[in-house]
């Protein structure tokens, strides 16, 4: 543990953020992610149905993993598309910690669901990089055919020849009182780790942005290993210590990251790095959506206006409900 006397490692867990680490013996890098109240804040402004809320903390707790990697500003955005219970999943990461989610799922069906992978069913799960600026954007796509978002994960960076990776995830809902003064919150956490050697002739080729990748890294092109390929020792052994991880140390609020790592790697030797912090942030406004209104045609505004008269519009990610009267989205507001 890369401990000194400016660092205090604290035995409890430090939530709603991402600790970095490296295992340079076994040529491993990866992050660690905590969430508590921005996870309960996004799931408890819906009220999802427990299992909802567990598929959703899963997708919220892998976009952090791979979007804080990113060394870049912009947006990295999760979707699922599909024909399960829930339909669609989004989530954004604004860089570099501000985060958003949503499920949109049928709950009739949800009453008959008897499998966790009846919730996801079959279609896409995609990723997507948004440098801005106008810049271009990257997506990647894997398909999903009944698997966990865990699972999905490892298969799209198998399939796309990236560094090899290693995903855990794991939802909670924390339960705290008794009686009267009982109340429940969400928590989720997740540790991701990545194979980087240093010698070109153990590199994978990379297409995605490595995030917390050693500087002076290069990509061998041609180097890719086949299915068939040996796995390398050290990249075996941090599969094999970091398959050790119950679910529990994930979510327990009392079990610092810094002691995860240092139970999973103390005989390699691991060093941490600056924590960064998360937190859930809608970019919704009133003038953005006016300005989306307005694009509308005016028959199809004169469509949405409700009983009272206006036209009322509710944010899928915040839930977030403001009202407009139809006159003031005729015209465009006059530019300052």
């Amino acid at each position: 543990m890369n401990e000194s006397a400016a660092r205090f490692v604290s035995d409890h867990g430090e939530d709603d953020s991402v600790l970095p680490f490296a295992v340079e013996p076994l040529d491993v890098r990866g992050r660690v992610v905590k969430l508590g109240p921005a996870l309960d804040h996004i799931l408890s402004q819906h009220g999802y149905p427990a299992p909802i809320a567990r598929l959703l903390g899963e997708a919220v707790v892998l976009t952090v993993l791979l979007g804080s990697s990113l060394k870049i500003e912009g947006r990295f955005q999760l979707q699922t598309r599909s024909d399960g219970v829930v339909d669609m999943l989004v989530v954004d990461f604004d860089a570099p910690d501000r985060l958003r989610a949503f499920a949109r799922y049928d709950a009739q069906r949800l009453a008959f669901a008897d499998r966790e992978t009846d919730l996801i069913g079959k279609g896409h799960l995609a990723f997507t990089i948004d440098p801005g600026n106008e810049m271009s954007r990257y997506q990647g796509i894997v398909a999903m055919e009944g698997q966990g978002l865990e699972e999905a994960a490892h298969q799209y960076f198998r399939q796309s020849e990236q560094i090899p990776t290693f995903v855990r995830l794991a939802v909670a809902e924390a339960v705290t009182g008794s009686g009267d003064s009982q109340a429940t919150a969400w928590r989720a956490g997740g540790i991701m780790l990545q194979f980087l050697p240093t010698s070109p002739e153990r590199q994978r080729q990379a297409d995605f942005d490595p995030g917390d990748i050693p500087e002076g890294y290069e990509s061998a092109e041609g180097a890719a290993q086949g299915e068939d390929a040996q796995e390398d020792e050290a990249w075996s052994e941090a599969k094999i210590l970091a398959g050790t991880i119950e679910d529990h140390e994930l979510v327990d609020p009392t079990l610092s990251s810094e002691r995860l790592l240092y139970r999973l790697f103390h005989e390699r030797g691991v060093k941490v790095f600056a924590p960064q912090t998360v937190h859930d942030s809608c970019r919704c406004s009133r003038e953005g959506i006016a300005r989306m209104l307005r694009n509308f045609t005016p028959q199809e505004r004169q469509d949405m206006i409700g009983d009272n008269g206006k036209i009322g519009v509710t944010c899928e990610f915040c839930s977030t409900f403001r009202e407009f009267e139809p006159e003031e989205l005729e015209t465009a507001p006059e530019e300052e």
